[in-house]
Formats: C-alpha cells, structure tokens, sequence
C-alpha cells in the first residue's frame, strides 16, 4: 500500500524502494502479507521524524509566527501528494495498531489539542488522521460558548471534565487556549466569567498562561502525553475557503457572517496566538506549528507527530503472569472438553 505511493520520489525513499524493486517484488519482500516487516518499519518511522521537527516548539522564547509560512510543504512539490497520501494511510494503519497496545497498557493517555482560526481544516483534519483509531478508545469534545453553570466555575473546569481516561485518546477541538485567544480579542467575555474585579488586572492573561503551563505539567506528571496543533492557516487561504463554502450548497451549513466580522481581528488573534505559543511552549507539552494552507500536507504533519509519540512510548501488550497462564489453560480444557 504505501510504498506504491513512494514509487513517484518522496524525498529519502529512492533508496529502499530502488532496492525492492530489483528484484521484482518490492511488495513482498517489504510488505509480507501487506505488512512491513520489523527493520523496514523501523526505517520508515525514522524517516516521518523529518516531517516533525521543523514544526515542534519546545521552547518559546525565540519563537515567531512569522518564521511559519502556511504554505511550507516541506519541500515537498504537488507532484509528490500522491506519496504523501500513501505515508498518511501507513500512518494511520500503524496508529491504530498502536492505540490497541496503548488501551490494553492502561497507564498513560494522550491529549491532542487542536487551535485554529477558522476553516484552517481542524474538522478534517481530526476526521482523516483519526479515521482508523477505535472508536471506543477515542473521545472527541468540540468546546462551544460556555453555559451557564459553567460559567459558574473556574475556566478550566469544564476542559477538566473532559480529559481522558487511562489507555484513552482525547482530542479537544479548541480547548482551554480559547480562554487566552478569543476571551483576550474579545475581553467583554471576561466579564461574563464574573470573576472578582480585583483579579482581573493587567497581567491577567499573563497569570492565565503561567496557569495554562501549571496545568499541563501536572497533567504530564500524571501520565498524560500532551500534544498541541495550530493549524496555520494563511488570511488569503482563509478567505478562498470562505468563498468555496459560499458558493457549495452543501458546504453552506458550515458559514457564519461572524466568520468575516472576526476576520477583522486577524492582527490581534496572531498576537494571541504568538504569545501564547511562546509563554506554553514546552518539553512536556509541545506546540506543533503546521503550516495548514495545504490540508494533505498539514494532515500528513500531524499524523507525523502522533505516530513519533507513539514510538517513543515503545508500547507492547501486557504480558500474562503464570496465574493467568494457569486460568487460560483451565478455560481451553473447558472449551475443548464441550459436547457440540
């Protein structure tokens, strides 16, 4: 399956698909019963790395947004989709594998936070490169305006509700960052918060991401892997992709005149973004900048990312200890001693 795709020249393939095609059987020889063997996979894990860390924000300080063009491909040309699709199908062949090891490890979970600024392709993105993870081992929340009652609590509460169990993977489709993005743009929902006015003074939002940061690493200290996408998109992308859903009857459900009016905003929504990117920027919790003017390369990069996570964790299926060994046997006596 995925090296048909890299037949046409992904960068750092020729190689091994020149070897297999020699002699005349790439697909058996790397993919036996369509799977690729250990060292093959190996080599193929290594190589997404270089997909990953030109994107990674570890630590803040020297940060720019500016230095992330949203229509970066890596140095990939179009003529080279076709590779990159296929790189994205192992990918989420493989994480789903992995998602299956990492429920029935049961000791770690794994945060995905997405932020964007809309139609940046967090939607599809979510949906394409989760499309092969079990369902039942995945959680996806889309946080809304807040309501009432939680209103009535810290803004952290309601994202607290929703973190994912052990074995588990959550996604949050915005998330706690809105309160330091849109609640900082648009400072009279501050004021819905009802917070003491005391507390509410210039560094605010300074105290918010220091808040932000205390959180996350409680959450890695507890076993949870945080994973943090911005979605990249250009203004002049942005606007082309309004325009395709105004003019798609299908894709009408989709806009809202707020759309534009935040459009407005852009100036003042990258400066949050930037701020915030660099005040949370972590070893802990990483951002990933992905450069999202073209959604097949964006969804590639962050596959990319939640594959080279899971690698690292070098997961495995428990192993069964001498009781269980004994319990297993007793059952198969049983299965095998049945009458039809």
């Amino acid at each position: 399956m995925f090296f048909i795709g890299l037949r046409i020249g992904l960068p750092g393939w020729e190689t091994n698909t020149r070897h297999a095609a020699s002699n005349g059987s790439m697909e058996q020889d790397i993919f036996p019963g369509g799977r690729p063997m250990d060292e093959e996979k190996r080599k193929i894990l290594k190589r997404i790395d270089r997909f990953v860390e030109p994107y990674r924000i570890t630590k803040g300080k020297k940060f720019r947004l500016k230095d992330i063009d949203p229509e970066d491909t890596g140095g990939l040309g179009s003529e080279q989709k076709p590779g990159a699709r296929e790189l994205l199908a192992w990918g989420i062949q493989w994480m789903a594998e992995e998602q299956d090891k990492f429920y029935a490890d049961d000791r770690r979970s794994m945060l995905l936070v997405f932020q964007a600024m809309d139609a940046a392709g967090k939607d599809g993105t979510i949906r394409h490169v989760m499309s092969g993870v079990n369902p039942q081992g995945c959680q996806v929340y889309s946080f809304k305006q807040p309501s009432m009652e939680e209103l009535d609590h810290d803004y952290l509460w309601r994202y607290q509700k929703c973190l994912p169990e052990r074995g588990r993977i959550g996604i949050f489709n915005r998330s706690y960052y809105e309160e330091v993005l849109v609640v900082r743009v648009h400072p009279e929902l501050l004021e819905r918060q009802r917070m003491p006015r005391d507390l509410v003074t210039r560094d605010v939002w300074k105290e918010r991401l220091g808040d932000i940061v205390g959180f996350e690493r409680y959450l890695a200290r507890q076993g949870t892997i945080v994973l943090k996408f911005f979605l990249h998109v250009s203004r002049k992308e942005q606007k082309r992709r309004f325009l395709e859903r105004l003019g798609m009857p299908e894709k009408n459900w989709k806009f809202s005149s707020a759309d534009v009016t935040e459009r407005g905003y852009w100036r003042e929504y990258m400066a949050a973004y930037e701020e915030a990117i660099r005040a949370t920027a972590s070893q802990e919790a990483p951002w990933h900048v992905i450069p999202a003017d073209n959604k097949w390369f964006a969804r590639l990069v962050v596959s990319a990312v939640i594959v080279e996570a899971f690698r690292k964790l070098e997961l495995a299926y428990p192993q069964v200890d001498d009781a269980k060994k004994k319990d297993l046997a007793v059952a198969r006596r049983a299965l095998m001693g049945e009458k039809e």
